[in-house]
């Protein structure tokens, strides 16, 4: 069974965050949301990220009411959208603030459900929630405006050699075919130019729904006659169908990488996506040889 437990993971920021009392705090539906807000508003609010378990299924995630209580103080709420964190809309329509002000990073980038829901593996999004949350963490707190822009600005600079590795994979891999257990490296992939297969599979696994009989045996046989280069598969989720192409995939010699939905603890974002991609950098040049 996957686990369905909330846990809260509070942070104060900065070393003067014992000294006095956050005029205001942030509430992040994601830990990667909460770990940019963390970034963005520097000493001057509380951060409550409250997907945050890396053993945990985001998909499966069901609110309490200590994700209630969290949301009722929050002056500024982050939120993925695309029906990604579904309850996030629920618990906002009960607790009522006349004076929150919500962040969602669908709408800034104008994807829609159906979608794929997986927006932070595509940096520019994260660019995008830096953005707005500089701009409405200005208006809550004018005094500081300046160090939100600032520190929105820094953030976006240090994503560079994240996006310089993606323009030099892209250069060396595009049209490599590759395979995924869920969409959730889908739309990094998409910006490298591979080739993802078994799309139908993902998203069946993704919506915790079976895959068809026809769209595993497409799967199994990408693996078994080597039409793919590598598979990825979500590391939080536990499901049968995915366990036995793993190792499928490992007896025919297919590297196998896990990839997280989650930021893992005590790195950054762009470290976090930096390591995934030098792992599969090494599995694709370690296949063409």
């Amino acid at each position: 069974m996957r686990a369905t437990t909330c846990v809260l993971a509070f942070a104060l920021m900065g070393p003067a965050a014992t000294a006095f009392a956050a005029p205001m705090t942030i509430v992040a539906a994601e830990n990667f949301y909460g770990a940019l807000a963390t970034q963005i508003a520097g000493p001057h609010a509380t951060v409550v990220s409250i997907l945050s378990n890396p053993d945990q299924d985001p998909h499966l995630f069901e609110a309490d009411a200590k994700t209630a209580r969290a949301l009722s103080t929050a002056k500024i709420v982050i939120s993925n959208g695309v029906d990604y964190d579904p309850w996030m809309d629920k618990l906002l329509q009960a607790s009522k603030g006349t004076d929150r002000m919500t962040v969602v990073a669908a709408e800034l980038i104008g994807r829609k459900p159906g979608d794929n829901p997986h927006l932070w593996y595509e940096p520019a999004t994260m660019v995008a929630v830096a953005n707005a949350l500089a701009e409405d963490l200005g208006k809550a707190d004018p005094a500081h405006k300046a160090d939100y822009t600032q520190n929105a600005k820094a953030f976006e600079t240090g994503l560079k050699p994240l996006t310089a590795k993606i323009v030099s994979m892209k250069a060396t891999y595009a049209g490599t075919p590759v395979t995924a257990s869920e969409p959730v490296f889908g739309l990094m992939a998409q910006a490298l130019g591979l080739d993802m297969r078994n799309q139908a599979f993902q998203t069946a696994v993704m919506n915790n729904t079976e895959p068809s009989a026809s769209d595993v045996a497409a799967f199994e046989d990408d693996l078994k006659q080597h039409k793919v280069k590598a598979m990825l598969y979500n590391a939080q989720a536990d499901h049968q169908a995915v366990k036995r192409l793993v190792d499928i995939a490992k007896a025919a010699q297919v590297p196998v990488l896990g990839v997280s939905e989650t930021e893992p603890a005590g790195k950054s974002y762009e470290a976090w996506m930096i390591d995934q991609l030098n792992d599969l950098d090494a599995a694709l040049a370690g296949s063409k040889s």
